[in-house]
């Protein structure tokens, strides 16, 4: 949708065809000796993380690491490790010491960057997404069902012209905001989800999507019940966040809940990792549970461009718009839309929790 695109990444021009030789013989080399160092400087093996020390770890270090020499990075919750792509021996050296596991990959986080801005000036058609995939080290577009004949084909050239940086798939759903009429926080002639409670100034408000925010400027806890609740600024397209203040002396706890009797206690706000095991809570479908597949997606709604979004397998359906996505304590995002539903399966899109903090200049209680 519209906004603020991202800053277009600058391919390192010592990506040459002389360069490109070299790493394939450093490509053979690594290989051979499964990425260790000499072993007169041999490390230990990768660190066990948690989900969340390997987000701090892969952000430090996409930091640290230029982005003509490193690939993003990736949390293996089986081994408990973050994945890290590098272009060569020297950077797998840096992202070893640091704790990480390092796989040498073909193409760099610039690289990966520039493929990204083709497709947004090329190819920001309404009901495509796209975005990077670490593990397959390229970039993932999607094409819903309603991207056809012309369009369809326009699309397929464009992939095709970004060659293995980019692959295309197609979902038989259709890439929606979830916003429909019915229960849960009521608006005007909607129904939404409650992200997160938070405070701005000392007071109550809480987040929910900026679709939402866009489509009412008074929320009840019931249908047809008491306002406790006014929108006071939302963001859609471009971002999907909104802020809502609290009206009336209701109980705002910080926590999600869990459709089962309990709710999962909310302590801060923190940043997704790829691979990273969550959870989604929703008024529609309650708590489904999926991973992170991919970071600063974006996705061409009918109704506009949103960037910066959080892509992964977790389901969700009309009416779980605004609702939280989290692990464990960390609030994680804020549900925007997808495709597919949760007999089938699908894949959903969140607002980083974060971003709206930032934007709305907010805590979580």
């Amino acid at each position: 949708m519209s906004g603020t695109p991202p800053q277009e990444a600058r391919v390192n021009r010592s990506h040459t065809p002389a360069r490109r030789a070299a790493l394939a013989a450093a490509t053979a080399v690594l290989a051979a000796t499964a990425l260790t160092l000499p072993s007169a400087h041999a490390s230990p093996g990768p660190a066990t993380l948690s989900p969340g020390s390997a987000g701090r770890l892969a952000r430090d270090l996409a930091t640290s690491l230029p982005a003509a020499d490193a690939a993003g990075a990736y949390y293996d919750a089986t081994a408990r490790t973050l994945v890290v792509g590098v272009l060569d021996g020297a950077t797998a050296a840096k992202v070893r010491a640091a704790g990480a596991e390092a796989r040498l990959v073909r193409h760099s986080a610039a690289e990966l960057a520039a493929a990204r801005s083709t497709l947004k000036e090329r190819a920001a058609i309404p009901g495509t997404a796209w975005s990077v995939d670490p593990r397959r080290n390229k970039v993932v577009v999607t094409a819903d069902s309603t991207v056809q004949g012309a369009r369809l084909a326009h699309v397929e050239k464009v992939v095709a012209d970004l060659g293995d940086r980019a692959a295309l798939r197609r979902t038989s759903g259709t890439f929606r905001p979830y916003l429909m009429g019915g229960d849960a926080i009521w608006g005007s002639g909607v129904r939404c989800s409650l992200g997160f409670n938070i405070t701005k100034g000392g007071k109550p408000y809480f987040l929910t999507a900026g679709h939402c925010g866009n489509a009412s400027t008074q929320w009840s806890a019931t249908q047809g019940g008491p306002v406790i609740g006014v929108t006071e600024q939302s963001s859609f397209p471009g971002h999907d966040y909104a802020l809502v203040r609290y009206t009336a002396s209701v109980a705002h706890p910080s926590a999600v809940n869990l459709y089962n009797g309990t709710s999962q206690q909310i302590t801060r706000a923190g940043e997704a990792t790829v691979g990273e095991p969550v959870r989604r809570s929703g008024s529609t479908t309650g708590v489904s549970d999926g991973e992170v597949t991919g970071l600063d997606a974006t996705v061409n709604y009918e109704e506009g461009q949103v960037d910066g979004l959080i892509d992964t397998t977790v389901c969700a359906e009309p009416g779980d718009s605004g609702g939280a996505l989290f692990d464990g304590g960390t609030a994680l995002g804020l549900t925007s839309g997808g495709s597919g539903d949760c007999s089938s399966g699908g894949e959903t899109f969140f607002q980083p929790v974060t971003d709206a903090l930032r934007a709305f200049g907010a805590q979580l209680p």
